[in-house]
């Protein structure tokens, strides 16, 4: 069983995301341990990218502060590494392509081996262009996890067929981001998806409530959420852990219920 796999044994998972470096790696660091021992089951960490398409104003913000603040990808692995001497559920880079292209691929695939990082999100990355980047991963033990969006349709099975780690459900057209109500039908996703592949999925994109992430829970194996969180980050800044904790433990509760 994949590392990946752990995430989704006790019940519906609960992944938030956390954008490496904002405020600084110190306090990344003190959120992730805040969300682990708060009841996440795995843990995006986002690798700041300057052109983050497929994010929000929230993240968009948090990315460019962590980049100014001088997070790169160097000193994130570095991170990830020290993280590792205490963290054990699951960690996936959620980045995006050009991050790891600059990089080097099999370099890149390398170093999430070497620091302990299990699998990687590019949203960016076609289906079709998976090829440029899976050998790497497939050397390195990475899991490199796919998006389904309401957009995908015929596309739908072969991806699932396809899937590794977990499959990203992404609840609704457009960037990341707060939404008071999700209207896609996913359950119509999730059936075509459960056809396919046993692999499990989550979805993402617009969940900060509670209610929501039950919601989604009970359609799929699990919740992801990203903006909520930044948004508590933003505000409460190197003090963020506490907040965080709580409202990691908040989601969990929900889904348990």
């Amino acid at each position: 069983m994949s590392n990946i796999a752990s995430a989704f044994q006790n019940g519906k998972a609960f992944i938030p995301f956390i954008t490496c470096g904002d405020p600084d790696l110190e306090t990344t660091g003190k959120l992730v341990r805040a969300a682990a021992e708060n009841g996440a089951d795995l843990i995006e960490l986002g690798i700041p990218f300057s052109d983050p398409t497929a994010e929000g104003p929230v993240i968009q913000r948090a990315s460019h502060r962590a980049l100014t603040g001088g997070a790169t990808t160097d000193r994130i692995f570095e991170f990830v590494r020290e993280l590792r001497t205490d963290v054990t559920i699951p960690l996936v880079f959620m980045t995006y392509a050009n991050v790891v292209f600059s990089y080097g691929i099999e370099r890149f695939a390398a170093a999430c081996k070497e620091s302990g990082i299990d699998g990687i999100i590019l949203p960016d990355l076609p289906f079709e262009e998976k090829e440029e980047f899976r050998p790497a991963c497939r050397q390195y033990g990475i899991d490199l996890i796919s998006l389904i969006a309401p957009t995908s349709k015929q596309r739908i099975a072969e991806i699932a067929k396809n899937a590794e780690g977990f499959l990203y459900l992404v609840s609704s057209l457009g960037v990341t981001g707060v939404r008071s109500e999700i209207t896609t039908d996913l359950s119509s996703i999730v059936s075509i998806v459960r056809e396919n592949t046993d692999i499990p999925c989550a979805v993402g994109f617009g969940i900060s409530t509670p209610e929501q992430a039950r919601e989604m829970a009970a359609l799929s194996d699990g919740a992801i959420i990203g903006s909520a969180i930044m948004k508590l980050v933003e505000e409460y800044k190197t003090e963020a852990a506490g907040p965080v904790g709580d409202y990691v433990r908040s989601i969990k509760e929900a889904l348990r219920a």
